[in-house]
């Protein structure tokens, strides 16, 4: 009896490879693409993946490296990421200097970098022409981006974790694991920093890397972080669903008011809760550029299923009040 064929188990290497072609659609005019490099496993795996596959689908693959100025030497580690990139043949290779204490951020210090960052990222890519900026995140980033979610009681939107491509942004690694970036640089002869963030306990993502997870697959078993990455795409599909039917419900039942936009009272009360939560935060968010809170949300909610005469409600940049049985939207 033949013995049973097991199956071929493809390198780290080869993986992120594969998944950074998945993001490269063939052209014949070379555009440019930019890898956010910071030296550590991912995104160094992900540049020398992007050095590789980008001349064979017709792209030009070239480097951006934030120093967010934040502890001592990193002007140096950034000059050593730039460098390694110029040796895997990148083209440019540019470094951007911020001050990441100064940007405005919504979540303390981390909010504060991941401002200063995309800021970065974006002006380089302007400069540059470039049409694609690859960033590193992994499959635990997005794990844990879920159950940051989950702690802090977001709602779906957040739970959905981060999209595959986002404008000009994509992240070809959400399939892939952090230990398989770490592997495919060793297979690579590469040699990835570890910035010493990434291993301090007084950010929040730390703290879940390195004792929410592991405890999560000691007591349930292998699998927590695909599950949870998986649970992640579910909600994004979701999301988008909705999204879709309230950018087209909204052309019916919104219409233009002084100095902002209303919505009928009724029709918002003859929809589900979920939905007409929906709507008001898209109305919002569109109009005004504002992410409202679930709490804020509610309150306007409670003008449409609790009405009795209340005043208006002040928002982050606008005022919601009843009228006539409509819910107006005004700038303040």
């Amino acid at each position: 009896m033949a013995s049973e064929r097991r199956p071929r188990l493809t390198p780290p290497i080869a993986d992120v490879r594969r998944a950074v072609r998945g993001v490269l659609e063939p052209r014949e005019d070379p555009p440019l693409l930019l890898v956010a490099l910071s030296g550590g496993a991912d995104s160094l795996a992900l540049a020398a993946a992007a050095a590789f596959e980008a001349p064979r689908a017709g792209w030009r693959a070239g480097a951006v490296v934030v120093d967010h100025g934040l502890q001592a030497g990193s002007s140096e580690q950034a000059d050593a990421a730039a460098s390694v990139a110029r040796d895997l043949g990148l083209d440019p290779v540019l470094v951007r200097r911020v001050d990441a204490t100064a940007a405005p951020g919504g979540d303390g210090p981390e909010g504060a970098a991941r401002a200063a960052r995309y800021a970065a990222l974006d002006a380089a890519a302007r400069e540059a022409g470039a049409e694609l900026v690859l960033l590193g995140h992994t499959l635990d980033d997005q794990a844990e981006t879920v159950l940051l979610g989950l702690a802090r009681g977001s709602g779906a939107a957040s739970l959905a974790g981060m999209a595959p491509c986002t404008g000009r942004y994509a992240r070809p690694l959400l399939g892939i694991r952090r230990a398989a970036t770490r592997q495919a640089c060793r297979d690579a002869g590469l040699v990835p920093w570890d910035d010493p963030h990434n291993a301090d306990a007084a950010y929040a993502r730390v703290r879940v890397r390195e004792r929410v997870l592991p405890v999560l697959e000691a007591e349930l078993g292998p699998g927590v972080a695909e599950a949870l990455a998986r649970t992640a795409e579910q909600l994004r599909e979701d999301e988008q669903a909705f999204a879709e039917q309230i950018d087209e419900f909204i052309e019916e039942i919104c219409e233009p008011a002084e100095a902002g936009i209303a919505v009928s009272a009724a029709v918002l009360a003859a929809n589900p809760a979920a939905l007409r939560q929906r709507i008001i935060r898209h109305v919002v968010a569109s109009e005004f550029g504002v992410a409202l809170t679930r709490r804020q949300t509610l309150e306007v909610a409670r003008l449409v299923t609790d009405w009795h005469g209340q005043g208006p409600i002040d928002l982050p940049g606008c005022r919601a009040s009843r009228v006539s049985g409509r819910i107006e939207f005004t700038a303040r």
